[in-house]
């Protein structure tokens, strides 16, 4: 199928209706990066998604989109809950990966002279790498209460404070978790990685306030410039990849055997009335919360590991959590679609909530200033604060980017950096970083990623979400 692309203004492009098509894309992007999107099949990808039963209004993807299984990353689409579907290759394998930004009282200067020491205390203290294990061990009914309960497990058990509940995206548990539609193996694989960082593109990033764009936004979130903030990327580790995987298979046969039509086999669903979408949904919720179980013990790790490392008193340190967002998630959302409100069923795999002021879902705190929305870049790139904006409700349900996004793979990535000492060149733009592997800091090379700024731009022109404030990395701890 041949992708027709219309520019419907400078930040928008259009993929008509065409073929089996339900409804058309909609592509976020400007000029410059449409050229590096069209070559991958991340378009087709796009119009694939258009021809799936239920959804309305637009296929959606956002500028740092690329090809991923089945959907796009960066991909977001809404499914009515009559005759809509739920695709685990729409939420993803790491189910609720997300960032966690924490702010402290401290300034660059303060940091800055201790930053290899610190990041050194970092790596040891938090877990990283494939496969790597928590100090945490957890009983299956310890895991069962985490699968529901969420970040509240976590604070409950003394990993955390109560106002982190409330800085984080659904408070940190989303409902309709059921551990019963679990299998062993993902039970099992999720009883020794809580509090773990993972590897890939998760990381643990001591970074510095370096721009702020909207000082009464930014004063709202506590944001100052020159301020020394972490940002902890990870999700729902081999748990979540392993309920992924099972219900993947289980959704194949049931696409094979019912004679579902699907352009790509990748976008295996399942009726959201159905018992096999009930009990994904059940499952997904299970991932979920363990993911922000997670972030949540990994910022407790931190915590520590600043304060020994430093010799600060918590008052001293004042670390908190601004926000904790998920992207690789499905959520049953009201939205208004042709003048009407609807339930949908919102997936969003590679990309973010984005609330504007006064929703009711976004915290207390933050409501006059909008939902806080970060988008991380990779090591030896920048990342971003934004704020929620009207334009995301209206134009994308709720929703903005999620990162950079790829343009090499990571096979290419590695070639790219053949012969090269990573660790040294970041080093010498004064980012200090450990990773469990080299292999991962060549896969995770700047260079492997789109400009986040003109991703961020992109985002902030179209009206999804607001610029708040800019951070650079100083070190950085990868898997």
């Amino acid at each position: 199928m041949e992708i027709r692309l219309e520019k419907l203004d400078d930040n928008r492009w259009l993929i008509p209706k065409d073929g089996n098509m339900r409804v058309p894309g909609l592509i976020f992007s400007n000029q410059r990066l449409i050229r590096e999107i069209k070559k991958d099949q991340s378009l087709l990808q796009v119009a694939n998604v258009a021809t799936l039963p239920g959804i309305v209004k637009y296929s959606i993807a956002m500028p740092d989109m690329h090809w991923g299984y089945g959907f796009p990353i960066g991909g977001v689409a809404a499914f009515t809950i009559e005759e809509g579907i739920v695709s685990p290759g729409g939420v993803g394998y790491d189910i609720n990966c997300g960032c966690r930004l924490v702010t402290t009282a401290l300034k660059a200067p303060d940091v800055l002279p201790r930053i290899k020491e610190l990041v050194n205390a970092l790596f040891k203290n938090v877990p990283t790498g494939v496969g790597s294990t928590s100090p945490l061990r957890l009983s299956k009914g310890d895991e069962a209460k985490v699968a529901v309960e969420g970040a509240a497990w976590a604070v409950k058990n003394g990993y955390g404070q109560p106002q982190d509940l409330e800085r984080t995206e659904d408070h940190g548990a989303m409902a309709g978790a059921d551990p019963a539609v679990l299998s062993e193996r993902a039970v099992k694989r999720g009883l020794d990685q809580l509090g773990t960082l993972g590897s890939g593109n998760h990381f643990l990033e001591v970074q510095v306030v370096d721009e702020i764009f909207d000082q009464d936004i930014a004063r709202h979130f506590d944001l100052f410039q020159d301020q020394i903030t972490v940002l902890i990327h990870s999700g729902s580790r081999g748990f979540g990849h392993q309920i992924c995987d099972d219900f993947l298979k289980e959704m194949a046969q049931h696409v094979f055997t019912s004679g579902v039509q699907l352009p790509d086999r990748q976008l295996a669903c399942a009726p959201l009335k159905s018992d096999l979408g009930r009990r994904y949904f059940a499952a997904m919720a299970c991932a979920a919360n363990y993911a922000w179980a997670n972030r949540q013990v990994l910022m407790y790790f931190t915590r520590e590991t600043f304060e020994k490392g430093l010799s600060l008193s918590p008052r001293e340190l004042g670390m908190q959590l601004l926000y904790d967002v998920c992207h690789n998630i499905a959520k049953k959302e009201l939205h208004k679609v042709d003048g009407h409100e609807l339930l949908l069923c919102v997936h969003r795999k590679g990309a973010t909530r984005s609330l504007p002021p006064g929703n009711e879902n976004v915290p207390e705190v933050y409501r006059q200033a909008g939902q806080p929305v970060l988008i991380p870049g990779d090591m030896g790139t920048l990342s971003y604060v934004l704020a929620g904006a009207e334009g995301a409700l209206e134009n994308s349900f709720g929703s903005s980017c999620h990162g950079a996004g790829r343009v090499l793979s990571r096979n290419q990535a590695v070639k790219a950096a053949k012969g090269r000492s990573i660790s040294r060149e970041l080093e010498d733009k004064g980012i200090f970083v450990q990773s469990r592997g080299k292999r991962t800091l060549k896969e995770e090379i700047p260079e492997a990623y789109k400009d986040v700024s003109q991703v961020v731009e992109v985002v902030h022109n179209a009206g999804l979400a607001k610029k708040v404030a800019r951070l650079r990395p100083i070190g950085v701890i990868k898997g």
